[in-house]
């Protein structure tokens, strides 16, 4: 068998991921608070990109001379090739500009009022504050801060029994039993506790209720009262169910989470990437640029590279490198701004009537739909849409809110999911407390109104929107 070498020419189509359209994909798909750390990382890490200090009069006049000259900035594509030989002067000089969609965002001058409040003392600190204050002998203070270290967010000492933490900290069970039973008389009532019962009957002793057949209650009867089964407690108590329901007021009243009000969980602001206003008759969509640095090139680092024979070739080269890659960014982030602009422009087409009458008018709608429209694809609309938020007269929504599935009637135009579920929890807040809907009465309901959906659907709606069953729902 003999072996013979030949040269042989084919030709093939293949995707190439160029550093522009990575570029391009990565920053579409961040909000608002993730580009700003993409664009504060690159500015720390680009010496030819800086941001520039102008004036709002000089930002709209530079605006306005992007809008007369946006027809010569062309789009980017992402089959765009990039060339290696760049004629700066006029490159730079054609995308160093703000694009057509950066709007100047109001800015306030009020105060940061986060930055006034002081640091929220957790739990932990604050019964060891109260532990301290008993002068614990050594022993003590060793069970007692193994005690407090295993209490979690919610104030109970799970997972561990008194043998365990008597064995970890090499005392007696009696001991460890003296100090957990002092720090359970701390503040708040009912920490430390080992279950939600336990948590229960520390906060009625502390109340100093000695009625005992509350006590009973949360000793025997959780899972009853927690399925509202007050006649089945009746009988085991022998009582009449009005007396079981005054004493279920009572145990209303307690917290079940001790812990909760010592959180040290900080709330997460959403931040609108982009605002819907009405404005007389009409809809105004504004992108929220506040906060977000205006980029240039920097003017001493292009004339260097335009002065071909001052600087040497690998300084040169480093420097195109990273002018190459400012120039990107500052074009990514203007298509970027259009984009979603655009999307914006087409969901505001398509849901007309929620932005005007609200959710129960909102039309089923899916990504291709918004992709026909701008003539983009569907994954561009997807990375668009994902954890991004509108601020709309009706509120605050994800854009992924606006695409729902369809619901057929048995008449006239299908119907969002959206504004199905919006009609059940309408249903359930207009019923009679003491004899709530079932979810075969509510898909009856619905069908007087021509929407026709299945009893598991409406189960499937109604725990979607966080509301409990009918038999929990009743009010005795």
């Amino acid at each position: 068998m003999a072996f013979e070498l030949k040269q042989s020419l084919k030709l093939s189509q293949q995707l190439v991921m160029t550093p522009q359209l990575q570029m391009a994909i990565k920053l579409l798909q961040l909000n608002q608070l993730e580009l700003q750390n993409a664009i504060t990382q690159e500015l720390k890490e680009n010496p030819t990109l800086e941001e520039t200090q102008e004036t709002a009069d000089e930002n709209i006049a530079d605006q306005q001379v992007s809008e007369n000259s946006e027809a010569e900035i062309k789009e980017v594509k992402f089959e765009d090739n990039v060339q290696q030989e760049i004629d700066w002067n006029n490159y730079l000089g054609e995308y160093n500009s703000h694009g057509k969609a950066q709007y100047e965002s109001e800015k306030k001058d009020a105060p940061e009022y986060d930055s006034f409040i002081a640091l929220k003392e957790s739990l932990n600190e604050h019964l060891l504050w109260q532990f301290s204050m008993t002068s614990p002998e050594s022993a003590s203070e060793k069970i007692g801060s193994f005690i407090i270290g295993n209490i979690n967010k919610d104030g109970y000492l799970y997972d561990i029994s008194v043998e365990e933490i008597a064995d970890k900290t090499h005392t007696s069970v009696e001991k460890v039993s003296s100090v957990l039973s002092l720090i359970q008389t701390f503040d708040p009532p009912g920490v430390c506790a080992r279950n939600l019962s336990e948590c229960l009957l520390l906060q009625l002793d502390r109340l100093m209720i000695k009625n005992e057949k509350i006590k009973q209650i949360v000793k025997n009867h959780i899972k009853h009262l927690e399925n509202k089964n007050y006649k089945l407690i009746a009988k085991s108590l022998k009582i009449s169910i009005e007396e079981v329901i005054s004493l279920v007021q009572i145990i209303k009243n307690l917290e079940p989470k001790p812990g909760r009000l010592f959180s040290d969980e900080t709330p997460q602001y959403i931040n609108p990437d982009i605002y819907v206003h009405k404005i007389d008759d009409d809809f105004v969509i504004v992108l929220n640029n506040e906060g977000m640095p205006l980029l240039k090139i920097n003017p001493y680092y292009k004339k260097a590279v335009s002065q071909k024979k001052i600087i040497e070739a690998d300084t040169k080269e480093y420097l195109q490198e990273k002018m190459r890659s400012a120039t990107w960014l500052i074009k990514s982030i203007h298509q970027r701004q259009k984009t979603i602009y655009k999307v914006m422009q087409s969901i505001l087409k398509f849901q007309h009537d929620f932005f005007e009458k609200g959710i129960s008018f909102l039309k089923p709608m899916i990504l291709k739909d918004v992709a026909t429209d701008i003539d983009m694809h569907e994954s561009t609309i997807s990375r668009v849409t994902t954890n991004k938020y509108a601020y709309t007269p009706q509120g605050i929504f994800e854009l992924k809110y606006f695409f729902n599935s369809s619901i057929k009637r048995s008449h006239g135009e299908n119907i969002a999911s959206a504004s199905v579920q919006e009609k059940i929890k309408k249903i359930i807040e207009n019923e009679n407390s003491k004899k709530p809907y079932s979810d075969d009465k509510i898909s009856e309901i619905l069908k007087d109104s021509n929407i026709n959906i299945a009893r598991r659907t409406v189960a499937k709606y109604r725990e979607m929107i966080g509301i409990l069953s009918s038999n929990k729902r009743k009010q005795f």
